[in-house]
């Protein structure tokens, strides 16, 4: 069973709209989203632009439909769809509970709430070998002591976490979580606390703008970021669309799903392959596949391959 997983916020590099497959599918899908946002998206990966909330979100949201409509033409037609934060939005175009032009004006809007409410001073961090469990310990820690709050933001795997807050909190816990036997604690290219309670008042407004948007019954099914878990209807991927940016994202519990699900292929939408290296490192037995690491023809045929072995 195929699965398809969309990277969010944090895995955009420099020019990585112009590294998407030479596919005509993905061509008119710029051209699609050009057309929607009333500018070149390919303006959207430069290292300037790569500077601001929306040109992000914007560009991983286009380059995940790019590659789900390619790799459709080529029959891999996902059964499970998943996306981290941003990425969600992909997911929910790719099983057909919205369309694309009206997921491309959600995501610019909750960019644009995100980044009027925090235009600068704040961001988040990323922190390996600690569990969640501590790290619950040492936010509370960290606020009793420091009068500082920090916030976990994704539960990427069982020691993979990211916590949100502002500049000065992240960079004094980075210290305390080091401290605590923290194997490595980095920031992320990421400038807005996204995933906790920092963000209830622009989720409040995304909500209201997003009860005019159009849902459908998903045709494949899509693994929501709040719970983990599978969701089924229109008005259940909206509110998970919607809220994902104020409650923590259960990134590790969503693939765990999809294996138990089963999910033995997984592809990454480009860029990066963090997520491939979660699932890889959690789930050895699955084959995980970065979309950014292949040429599109040799991801199509090692895709087809494993499938076919399953």
């Amino acid at each position: 069973m195929l699965a398809l997983i969309f990277p969010g916020q944090g895995a955009q590099t420099e020019g990585f709209l112009h590294r998407l497959p030479q596919h005509r599918l993905v061509r008119e899908t710029l051209a699609e989203a050009s057309e929607v946002i009333g500018a070149d998206v390919l303006t959207l990966d430069t290292a300037h632009a790569l500077r601001s909330t929306v040109a992000v979100q914007i560009g991983l949201t286009v380059a995940g439909v790019a590659i789900t409509r390619a790799l459709a033409d080529e029959r891999l037609i996902p059964a499970l769809n998943a996306g981290l934060s941003v990425g969600a939005y992909a997911a929910a175009v790719s099983c057909g509970a919205v369309h694309f032009d009206d997921a491309l004006r959600m995501v610019r809007k909750r960019a644009e709430l995100m980044e009027t409410a925090y235009p600068s001073g704040y961001g988040l961090a990323a922190v390996s070998g600690l569990t969640e469990h501590q790290l619950e310990t040492l936010t509370a820690q960290h606020a009793n002591e420091a009068r500082q709050r920090v916030y976990i933001g994704n539960v990427n795997a069982p020691r993979q976490i990211v916590v949100a807050g502002a500049n000065a909190a992240l960079d004094a816990f980075i210290e305390r979580a080091l401290a605590a036997g923290a194997r490595k604690a980095t920031r992320l290219a990421v400038s807005v606390p996204s995933h906790c309670e920092l963000l209830a008042h622009a989720t409040d407004e995304l909500v209201a703008y997003a009860q005019h948007v159009p849902f459908y019954t998903p045709h494949g099914t899509y693994v929501g970021n709040r719970g983990g878990r599978p969701l089924y209807t229109a008005d259940a991927i909206r509110d998970d669309l919607v809220t994902n940016m104020r409650y923590t994202v259960r990134w590790f519990d969503a693939l765990t799903a999809m294996l138990e699900m089963g999910a033995r292929v997984l592809i990454e939408a480009p860029p990066g392959q963090v997520l491939t290296d979660i699932a890889r490192d959690n789930f050895p037995d699955a084959a995980a596949l970065a979309a950014s690491g292949f040429p599109f023809d040799r991801l199509v045929a090692t895709a087809r391959r494993r499938l076919e072995a399953d």
